[in-house]
């Protein structure tokens, strides 16, 4: 019986199936993520601009584009837009939104850099302890902790009672439902946010930049400003955004926190839903807190790959 023997693949078609199989592999793995965004951002986010430009019967959504006799009729309301830029209350309430959301960034950088340098800095065996007091508020509801707060800031909470009782102040300060009591629940709920992006970014930190830099003659406080703040810069950005974009549509910590002077965005948004049954406002609403989020995002991501590539070029 005689045998037949296979063809062996020749060294530069294994090559070639090689690559092809790597570059559809890549395709795969970036196509994965945009396939998510697509689906649970995009097409969410043309379904609320359409809602936000139909007209309505008061029951169902008019179709936007009608055949009629041969001809195309657009039935697209741009009404809701238009009271949104005329209308003091909304424009206020936006900037209020954008004005906490910022405040409460800053305020949480402030705190967080510290805490996030010290962990960095800490002995390897300690990190784990205290990456997880960082990470041990996420254990209880949002809706629990910040709830808590009230029984902390109230007139008859345990902070006037503790004050009240050595002595301090003669009559319970009024904490509750102002800009204070808004500030220090955001800032509470979201510190976290700002520490695991810092301490990520320091703790892979080259600490022989460090001694270089004294070596140099610069003092610890220079070197920090010349050396660790910048090469943590990438820290920064990711925790003020992963902050400030949750922050500008918060609803929760305004509404059991925040008072009348402290109306922000979400709140507006409920009222619009629930409250009025207007859905094409209320999408309105969301398509431009959306798009005042988005586009400085989308600016100032390019800023910084122009300023790569020019750094790069120079190099």
């Amino acid at each position: 019986m005689s045998s037949v023997s296979l063809p062996t693949p020749q060294p530069a078609q294994s090559a070639s199936r090689r690559s092809w199989l790597d570059a559809l592999g890549a395709r795969t793995v970036i196509g994965i993520p945009f396939l998510w965004l697509a689906l649970l951002f995009l097409v969410p986010f043309l379904i609320v601009v359409k809602i936000s430009i139909s007209e309505s019967d008061g029951i169902h959504f008019k179709e936007m584009f009608v055949f009629t006799d041969g001809h195309l009729q657009w039935n697209v309301k741009w009404g809701n837009y238009a009271f949104l830029a005329s209308d003091a209350l909304y424009i206020r309430t936006y900037l209020s939104s954008i004005y906490y959301a910022g405040v409460t960034t800053i305020i949480c950088l402030l705190i967080g850099y510290p805490f996030a340098y010290f962990m960095a800095r800490s002995p390897a065996t300690w990190r784990p302890a205290l990456l997880m007091m960082v990470m041990l508020p996420f254990w209880t509801s949002l809706l629990l902790r910040v709830y808590a707060w009230k029984g902390l800031l109230a007139s008859n909470g345990v902070i006037n009672d503790l004050l009240l009782a050595i002595g301090v102040i003669s009559e319970p300060l009024k904490m509750m439902n102002t800009s204070f009591s808004l500030l220090i629940g955001m800032v509470y709920a979201y510190l976290p946010f700002m520490i695991l992006p810092l301490y990520a970014n320091l703790v892979k930190l080259d600490l022989r930049l460090l001694e270089a830099a004294a070596d140099l003659g610069a003092k610890p406080l220079t070197a920090f400003w010349k050396v660790t703040i910048p090469l943590s810069k990438a820290g920064i950005v990711a925790g003020a955004m992963l902050v400030f974009i949750p922050c500008v549509g918060e609803f929760v910590i305004p509404e059991l926190l925040g008072g009348p002077s402290t109306l922000m965005i979400g709140r507006v948004l409920w009222d619009e839903f629930f409250s009025n049954n207007d859905w094409a406002m209320a999408s309105a609403v969301a398509v431009v807190m959306v798009l005042l989020i988005i586009i400085p995002l989308a600016i100032f991501n390019k800023s910084q790959t122009e300023n790569a590539a020019r750094e790069k070029g120079r190099i």
